[in-house]
């Protein structure tokens, strides 16, 4: 376990920008100067109540994907369970752990970590999961430098049920054998059954078609109107305020899903 503690410690005091929506959200609502927020961490911030604590670090500490994959990586095989995370977390805020957060200025600020936070990153890390011996098998084989993203995607709970694991099963099993893996399809695959939540890979299967009809459809109706040839016209319909080129981005990611949906019926069938 001290492999895990002293992993958690150094992803925990890696440097960390704050985004714009959490200086917003520090500013607005604690009414200070942009120049004073770094003050503000070091100073205010231990004084705050947990709730608020959690507010502000929230967005900073709630793990992504690339997260996960580095204890996804480290514990291989094994997970470490539930009951064991009190313990985790009380000697990390023992330790203490301490934060480095930047701001735009791009300085460091050290905040001290409370339980609070530590205990939201510690719970969705997915350390409890594990990977079946087939799928840790062929991750393994399969020589990549994604490697650790790939464990950490295999060990997603909705690969819990043993319907939808049959899918990631397949899949893995015709990328590997075919040589035609790609990150961003494997993601997007990820993405499909969270959002979707086809119940196996039949399912998923008969599902396709009658998603690719409606993108199709939905890419139809957005290309279908004519572009603006009067500068006058245009202006009238709200010039520097056109919505157009947003929407180009919503229909290219229509069409970016529907040759998805295209290439992951080859693999699976």
């Amino acid at each position: 376990m001290s492999n895990v503690v002293e992993a958690l410690a150094a992803e925990l005091e890696r440097s960390r920008e704050l985004s714009p929506r959490v200086l917003n959200y520090i500013e607005d609502n604690y009414r200070i100067e942009h120049d004073a927020v770094g003050t503000f961490l070091t100073e205010e911030l231990p004084k705050l109540e947990d709730y608020e604590i959690d507010l502000i670090l929230s967005p900073v500490f709630t793990p992504k994907l690339a997260d996960q994959a580095v204890f996804a990586e480290l514990l291989g095989r094994d997970s470490v369970p539930r009951e064991r995370w009190p313990a985790l977390v009380q000697q990390l805020v023992e330790r203490p752990t301490h934060a480095q957060l930047m701001t735009l200025d791009g300085k460091a600020h050290l905040v001290n970590l409370r339980e609070v936070t530590i205990e939201r990153y510690v719970h969705r890390l997915r350390l409890e999961a594990t990977i079946p011996d087939f799928l840790f098998g062929l991750l393994e084989r399969y020589v990549s430098t994604d490697r650790p993203l790939l464990k950490a995607i295999a060990r997603r709970s909705i690969w819990d049920d043993s319907g939808r694991r049959g899918i990631l099963e397949r899949y893995l099993t015709a990328v590997v054998g075919r040589d035609s893996y790609a990150l961003s399809d494997t993601l997007d695959l990820l993405n499909l059954i969270e959002n979707r939540k086809p119940s196996d890979l039949e399912n998923l299967l008969a599902e396709i078609p009658r998603w690719q009809e409606a993108l199709r459809k939905q890419v139809e109706v957005a290309t279908s109107g004519k572009p603006f040839f009067n500068e006058d016209v245009r202006l009238m319909h709200g010039g520097a305020r056109d919505q157009r080129t947003q929407a180009d981005s919503r229909v290219s990611a229509k069409e970016n899903e529907l040759a998805f949906l295209g290439r992951l019926t080859q693999l699976l069938l």
